[in-house]
């Protein structure tokens, strides 16, 4: 293994998602080697095509979508990969020995990696560098619905693991729900380090940072939902309970709706278009650039995340910086995101008239904006841990 130069500067390789098709992943990817980048010389992997076109869950979204985010210049980029390999393959390993790196970090959130992860690291073992693996998910929910996936998901992540030095998770709920999925076993061997999500600043400013007056708008509070619409994030149980107002109590709210939908899960849309209070919502079915999500951050008060399960969530970090009230259901690693943010309203899961209850609970309060305490530092230090161990 490469030593630590004499600036004490690590140099570490980071494997994720690029923006080819931009995800949540792609953007904290990015994030990561940026803020990594200030401290440490990093390069990046780019997975571009995960897996084929056809099998994307959407057909709708073109590739690139405006994203504000981009890499520093201090972050060198080692090369581009396909789910096929080639030709990319060979010029990537090359780079990546003459890089010979400190560590490798692989992000992980699908088996569709688990292919070119084993090769990764297998690679990186031979070379002597150390190999962390970042669970952002233990399998991508819909995939693990397909005939055989989860089956070989659960063979091969021990070999993964087994060539594997250590692990990062964002919380011990993804911790003890990685040792049911794939045994205690692997993970035994392994260092492991614990970071919350850091922030995302590229899309909203935070309440010291607005320029909009929130306790002067007037006007109904402003429900957000915002994020890829899939049967896991329970959008259609806060359309249930925004339907069960009455009139009077539907006078205080409006909801917007900003996603894309996936898996062609169209219950959604069938609610909203049945709703009583249909002049109160906006549904805007579509991936949307930085530029527009920050608009929608700005003009809400609330945002609505409904998660049946979640490690964590990309809105539910945009709505912290921005200090809105947050308003979500009590499961997986979300309790653990939002321990420390005074907005966070939890709510029993799947209990739509709980749900219904909390949202009536804000509109007097509605103009208050929270701390963020999140930090990147925390998943930069243990990283630095993970390369040292």
């Amino acid at each position: 293994m490469s030593s630590v130069n004499a600036e004490g500067r690590l140099e570490v390789v980071l494997v994720g998602p690029g923006f080819h098709f931009l995800s949540g992943l792609s953007a904290y990817t990015c994030t990561l080697a940026n803020e990594l980048s200030r401290e440490h010389d990093v390069s990046v992997l780019l997975l571009r095509r995960v897996i084929p076109r056809r099998l994307y869950p959407t057909t709708r979204r073109s590739p690139n979508t405006g994203t504000a985010l981009r890499y520093g210049n201090n972050v060198t980029r080692i090369g581009e990969l396909d789910w096929y390999w080639f030709p990319g393959l060979l010029g990537a390993l090359a780079r990546l020995r003459s890089t010979k790196p400190n560590l490798v970090v692989l992000q992980w959130w699908t088996a569709a990696t688990l292919h070119t992860y084993i090769l990764v690291a297998l690679f990186a073992r031979v070379l002597g560098i150390r190999v962390v693996v970042e669970f952002h998910e233990t399998q991508d929910t819909s995939e693990a619905l397909v005939v055989g996936v989860d089956m070989y998901c659960r063979r091969g992540m021990p070999l993964l693991l087994s060539l594997a030095h250590g692990a990062l998770v964002h919380n011990n709920h993804d911790l003890e729900l990685l040792r049911r999925t794939f045994g205690s076993r692997p993970f035994d061997r392994l260092d492991i380090e614990t970071a919350p999500h850091g922030p995302y600043t590229h899309i909203a400013d935070s309440p010291a940072d607005s320029p909009a007056s929130h306790d002067s708008r007037s006007g109904p509070t402003r429900l957000l939902f915002f994020g890829l619409i899939r049967p896991y994030k329970g959008l259609d149980d806060l359309l249930v309970a925004f339907n069960k107002l009455s009139a009077e109590q539907a006078a205080q709210f409006h909801l917007t709706i900003v996603g894309e939908t996936w898996e062609n899960w169209q219950t959604p849309a069938a609610l909203i278009s049945s709703s009583p209070h249909r002049r109160r919502i906006t549904f805007v079915n579509r991936y949307v650039s930085d530029a527009e999500a920050g608009q929608f951050f700005r003009d809400t008060d609330v945002v609505v995340l409904p998660y049946r399960r979640a490690s964590a969530s990309g809105p539910l970090q945009i709505a912290m910086h921005s200090g809105l009230h947050v308003v979500l259901y009590a499961v997986g690693g979300l309790v653990e995101a939002t321990r420390t943010y005074e907005g966070a309203h939890l709510v029993e899961p799947d209990n739509v008239d709980a749900l219904r209850r909390t949202l009536m609970s804000i509109p007097p309060d509605r103009h208050r904006r929270f701390t963020d305490h999140t930090s990147w530092s925390t998943t930069l230090r243990a990283i630095e841990r993970l390369a040292q161990s």
